[in-house]
């Protein structure tokens, strides 16, 4: 895009690929940001972010295995009540900086801080055939890097990696067999490393 143009334009841009957050396997991520240059190197906007995955939370079954003393066949019970249904949406704010490498080519590197907001289905601990619901949200920040090649006047596509850093959690109460109660913390290390590709439009 033209520096010229650049310079006065808002953006939208859809982003897809891949986050690998500490607390679940890798899964797919999509986002769309928005935003406006401040000149031609300079640019602010803002994101949202959609990450879902489904899972056994293995540090919440150690925790109820320590916690109930129970191995072998019981475990599995502990397995079903630690199955966990994850909807991560992070919504941020961004500042980026870019300059040309080449010919219709920009290097650009973004930093961003916001919410991490955490929707969660889990299961009832006294009977884990049942869905529970909660919601928990945290400090989030992010930064990375990446390449955009003009495609058209008002169009690029890009490549980019970022690292995201957040940690939603709360704490809960246990009761055993025995009456036995316990305070429990469940901590979602949302923190990895997002690889994406995009396209942006200038308007």
């Amino acid at each position: 895009m033209p520096a010229s143009i650049m310079a006065q334009a808002k953006y939208g841009s859809v982003k897809l690929g891949i986050f690998s957050p500490g607390a679940t396997s890798t899964g797919f991520i999509i986002g769309y940001e928005g935003g406006k240059n401040i000149d031609e190197f300079l640019s602010y906007g803002y994101s949202i972010d959609w990450f879902h995955k489904s899972y056994v939370d293995e540090n919440l079954v150690n925790d109820f295995n320590n916690f109930n003393n129970l191995y072998g066949p019981n475990s599995t019970l502990n397995e079903l009540r630690a199955k966990t249904n994850i909807h991560a949406i992070p919504v941020m704010l961004s500042l980026t900086g870019g300059w040309y490498v080449a010919d219709k080519t920009r290097a650009f590197v973004t930093g961003a801080a916001g919410l991490q907001v955490l929707l969660v289905y889990y299961r009832n601990y006294d009977n884990p055939d049942n869905d529970e619901f909660k919601s928990a949200f945290d400090f989030a920040w992010q930064i990375g890097g990446g390449v955009s090649y003009e495609v058209g006047t008002r169009s690029d596509a890009f490549v980019e990696i970022d690292y995201h850093n957040a940690q939603p959690n709360w704490q809960f109460t246990v009761q055993d067999q025995t009456g036995r109660t316990r305070t429990l913390e469940r901590k979602f290390d949302m923190s990895g490393i997002m690889m994406r590709v995009g396209v942006r439009f200038f308007f």
